[in-house]
């Protein structure tokens, strides 16, 4: 919808004054989750409990596994990570027809600024939108711009390089997504 503001004889277009003007939309994450630095995950090496833990996924992309030492994580799926321990448990004769599962226990959070009630960092959940992310934040303030915001994504992204697009307040958001609302300013 295009809003005018009438000033005198002098009409001006406000759409262009949006902070989120020139962003390019980012749209609902869909697809695999691959494994990003934050996450925590678990693994199951299945008749082996000594070598089952919890481990979080450190800065550089890595976990330290028992008898495997630093293993890379960043950039796998879950599933794909199982089997690349599976495979390096066997390659190097540590394990007979080893067994391992992985699965996410904590997703990495994601940061809420701005126009809201507390800003912050937040847990991740599944399906979460940016209304949901609000709502968690204590909700609007007065003065938020609440039909659009941005989004700062590392998530499925080309290179892991960050980008920075607008949402609505149904996109859903991806761990580690930092979601600016915006002040409206009349």
């Amino acid at each position: 919808m295009k809003r005018f503001i009438a000033v005198g004889m002098s009409c001006f277009f406000v759409a262009a004054c949006s902070p989120t003007h020139g962003l390019r939309p980012i749209g609902d994450m869909s697809g695999v989750y691959k494994l990003g630095a934050g996450d925590q995950i678990r693994v199951l090496t299945y008749n082996d409990p000594q070598l089952s833990n919890t481990f979080v996924v450190s800065d550089s992309g890595t976990i330290d596994f028992p008898l495997l030492g630093t293993v890379r994580a960043v950039g796998q799926t879950p599933q794909g990570f199982a089997a690349a321990l599976t495979n390096q448990l066997s390659n190097k004769g540590l394990l007979h027809k080893p067994s391992v599962s992985v699965e996410v226990a904590q997703y990495r959070p994601i940061f809420v600024l701005g126009e809201v009630s507390r800003p912050g960092q937040y847990n991740y959940l599944p399906g979460m939108t940016m209304e949901t992310a609000v709502a968690l934040a204590g909700g609007y303030t007065y003065r938020a711009i609440k039909d659009t915001a941005s989004v700062v994504r590392t998530e499925g992204v080309v290179e892991e390089r960050a980008v920075k697009g607008k949402i609505d307040p149904q996109t859903l958001l991806a761990p580690g997504d930092v979601v600016t609302i915006y002040e409206r300013f009349f």
